[in-house]
């Protein structure tokens, strides 16, 4: 039975994000429930060195740093990303009342998409794609007729190749926003 890469690659990927989307829900019902909703103000804080802390891959990758095996610090990358990300969405809840901050938690919200997108479909969706090739060759299927066979698999994997386009300034604007969100608790903080 063949299986499309959207059933097989697509559809694991949005169940991942929605489970951060669902932990989100739960941790935020629990604090309220537990009359611990003051925690939640400051989850910002671990949430945004976790993410920090999981650039450690990509200056590993643009050589910035020597230490740590890559593929280690993908994977540390990918669980930061997450948890941080949870602690974040969590800080924000439905409580955010100013637009700098929405702003900056929907551009976390595309980055961590497009990360997941690069990372989690793009490869399985490659080796899926050329899988079927090789299977269709194997069943004396080539040229213009393997092709019509893939048509929706190959146009699926060829617009999923353009998520660093959308992942690095993305990434960009998240840090910005991020930073002017912090920056503009300090000024506004009542520090009396």
């Amino acid at each position: 039975m063949k299986r499309s890469i959207i059933r097989k690659e697509v559809l694991p990927f949005l169940i991942l994000f929605g489970s951060l989307l669902v932990a989100t829900a739960i941790a935020d019902i629990l604090l309220h429930l537990l009359g611990l909703v003051w925690v939640g103000r400051y989850l910002g804080i671990p949430g945004t060195i976790l993410i920090l802390l999981s650039f450690f891959y990509s200056m590993r990758k643009r050589k910035l740093i020597r230490f740590g095996e890559p593929k280690k610090l993908l994977r540390l990358h990918e669980v930061l990303t997450w948890l941080g990300a949870l602690m974040i969405m969590v800080h924000a809840g439905i409580h955010v009342y100013a637009i700098l901050p929405w702003l900056a938690l929907v551009a976390m919200l595309v980055t961590l998409a497009s990360g997941m997108t690069g990372q989690y479909l793009l490869d399985r969706s490659r080796r899926q794609l050329g899988a079927q090739r090789e299977n269709l060759a194997e069943q004396g299927l080539t040229g213009q007729a393997a092709e019509k066979e893939i048509f929706w698999n190959a146009v699926t994997v060829d617009l999923m190749k353009q998520w660093r386009t959308v992942h690095f300034p993305i990434t960009l604007a998240f840090g910005v926003l991020g930073l002017t969100h912090i920056l503009s608790i300090f000024l506004f903080w009542q520090w009396s």
